[in-house]
C-alpha cells in the first residue's frame, strides 16, 4: 500500500502538469490567431479535412441514433398512453444532450485522432523543426488553423447530426409505428425553444466541445515524443482525454445553462 501511494501522487501530479501545459498552449494558440490569418488557405484545407470528411459518419450515426431513440421512447411512452409526445421527447433529447455529446465523441474519434497523428508525424520527421529554421511559425501555420477548423466545424456537424436524428425519429415514428405526422411535428415545434434548446443546447455546447477537442488534439500532437510509439500513445491520449473532457464539460454546461 505504501508503494502505491507515491505512484498515485505521481499520476495526479503528471495529470495536473498536463492540464496546466495545455492551458498555456491555449494561450499560445490564441496569441497566434492574428498571424494565422496569412494562412487562410491552410485553414480552409483543414476545415475540409475535419469537417466535410466527417460528414458521412456524422450523418449515418445521427440517423441511427434518432431511429433507436424513437423505438425506445415509443415503447416507454406507450405504457402511459403518451406516444403522441414521442417526437417532442426525441427532439429535446437530441438538441439538449445527445446531439452535441455524440457529435463531439465522433469528432474526437475521427478528426481529433487524425490531427494528432498528422502533427505527431510532422514532429517525428523534423518538419516542425524545419519550419522554425525557415522562420515559419509552426504554431501559426500548423496548430492554429487546425484549432480554428475544429472550432468552426463542430457546430455545423452538430446541426447535421441533429437534423439526421430528427429525420430518423420521424422515419420510424411516422412511417413504421404509425404516429400521426401532424401530431409529430406540432408537438415538437410547440415545445422546442430556440434559446434554451437550439442556442444553449446545440450551439454553445458544440462550440465548447469543438474548442476542447481541437485543443487536446493539437496539444497532444505538438508535445508527442518524436517516435512512432510516441505518436501512437498521443493518438490514444487524444481519444481518452477528449472523451473525459466532453462528458465532464457537458455536466458543467448543463448545470449552468439548463
Amino acid at each position: 500500500m505504501n508503494a502505491r501511494a507515491p505512484q498515485s501522487r505521481n499520476v495526479v501530479t503528471q495529470s495536473l502538469a498536463q492540464i496546466g501545459a495545455c492551458g498555456l498552449f491555449l494561450l499560445t494558440l490564441l496569441a497566434a490567431v492574428p498571424r494565422s490569418f496569412r494562412y487562410l488557405r491552410e485553414t480552409t484545407r483543414q476545415l475540409w479535412f475535419v469537417g466535410a470528411m466527417s460528414l458521412t459518419i456524422i450523418m449515418v450515426c445521427g440517423l441511427f441514433v434518432g431511429m433507436v431513440l424513437m423505438l425506445q421512447l415509443y415503447h416507454v411512452l406507450s405504457i402511459f398512453g403518451g406516444t403522441s409526445a414521442s417526437g417532442m421527447v426525441v427532439a429535446l433529447s437530441v438538441y439538449r444532450e445527445l446531439g452535441p455529446v455524440v457529435t463531439a465523441l465522433l469528432f474526437a474519434g475521427r478528426a481529433g485522432t487524425a490531427v494528432t497523428a498528422e502533427i505527431g508525424l510532422m514532429r517525428a520527421t523534423d518538419q516542425i523543426s524545419a519550419m522554425e529554421m525557415m522562420a515559419v511559425d509552426p504554431v501559426a501555420y500548423v496548430a492554429t488553423p487546425r484549432f480554428l477548423a475544429g472550432l468552426i466545424a463542430m457546430p455545423l456537424l452538430c446541426c447535421v447530426f441533429c437534423a439526421m436524428a430528427i429525420f430518423g425519429g420521424h422515419l420510424v415514428g411516422v412511417t413504421w409505428l404509425g404516429i400521426d405526422n401532424g401530431t409529430f411535428w406540432s408537438n415538437m415545434t410547440a415545445q422546442v425553444d430556440v434559446h434554451t434548446d437550439i442556442v444553449n443546447g446545440v450551439l454553445l455546447k458544440s462550440l465548447a466541445f469543438g474548442a476542447v477537442v481541437s485543443l487536446i488534439a493539437v496539444f497532444q500532437g505538438f508535445t508527442t515524443p518524436p517516435t512512432s510509439e510516441g505518436v501512437a500513445y498521443a493518438t490514444t491520449r487524444t481519444v481518452v482525454a477528449s472523451s473525459i473532457a466532453i462528458l465532464a464539460l457537458d455536466f458543467v454546461l448543463t448545470a449552468f445553462l439548463m
